[in-house]
């Protein structure tokens, strides 16, 4: 009953007329949206309705959050959405933007039982507790830069996919039980592959940060499919099938710019 109450007011949502300021946003800020179909444009309207709906947004450091941030980040967290069954980030309750690139205090415990703050600077940060953190400058970056394999939003929001199951492990929920095998082996074998090529220093198309664990190698494969499918495609050719499966659709025949 729950679930029929909330998709009659997303449908009511998705119904409402779209901003034409939030068209020119789209058109200026997500590059991506121009290349895809009407049909997918005009899904991708409506998750971003859903989005801006059931999302809170909260400025740091006095940004004050307006429509140009609230759509640009939403609109790229969806792509993410696009022709899949998904219910728009059910954890997901708030996405905090800094104006730039912030700094993140952890404690850490030494010898002798000593506290002390580790400092990390971050560009965005996904948290298991309903929350995203970004930086403003990185996302307008990384939106703008089709080509570079970087995009702060496509990462974080990849991890939020990837934590929906209650482990960040990186394997999302897949739509059936038996593409867990096949999911498991090729991305498994291609994890290992570049933990081998940073060993040996060479070069590769996934960001070497992936080889932190298999969490930020889901994460910036995301990056590499939407980014550098071309380039991602020609050397890893079953890991991008693995993603075209998973995500639905298939940016290297959009004609999307790769190197």
């Amino acid at each position: 009953m729950l679930g029929f109450f909330k998709e009659r007011r997303r449908n009511a949502v998705r119904g409402r007329p779209f901003p034409p300021a939030w068209e020119v946003i789209l058109t200026e800020n997500v590059p991506y949206f121009g290349r895809l179909s009407p049909e997918d444009q005009d899904e991708l309207r409506g998750l971003v309705q859903i989005f801006l709906d059931e999302k809170r947004f909260e400025g740091c450091r006095g940004l004050d959050v307006d429509d140009e941030i609230r759509v640009t980040i939403a609109a790229q967290a969806c792509v993410l959405l696009l022709n899949r069954e998904s219910d728009v980030y059910p954890d997901l309750e708030v996405v905090l933007v800094y104006p730039s690139t912030y700094v993140d205090k952890r404690p850490r415990t030494v010898e002798g039982g000593i506290v002390v703050e580790d400092e990390e600077t971050r560009l965005g940060e996904s948290w298991g507790r309903g929350m995203v953190v970004l930086a403003w400058d990185a996302v307008l970056h990384g939106a703008a830069d089709v080509r570079d394999g970087h995009n702060v939003v496509l990462h974080e929001f990849a991890h939020q996919l990837d934590t929906e199951d209650g482990a960040a492990d990186g394997a999302p929920v897949l739509s059936r039980r038996a593409a867990y095998g096949p999911w498991a082996r090729v991305l498994g074998a291609a994890y290992e592959g570049l933990l081998r090529d940073v060993a040996s220093g060479d070069r590769t198309v996934i960001d070497t940060y992936g080889a932190k664990n298999p969490a930020e190698f889901f994460a910036v494969v995301t990056e590499a499919f939407f980014e550098r499918p071309r380039a991602l495609r020609a050397k890893h050719p079953a890991l991008y099938e693995q993603m075209r499966g998973f995500y639905q659709q298939d940016p290297a025949e959009l004609g999307h710019p790769s190197r």
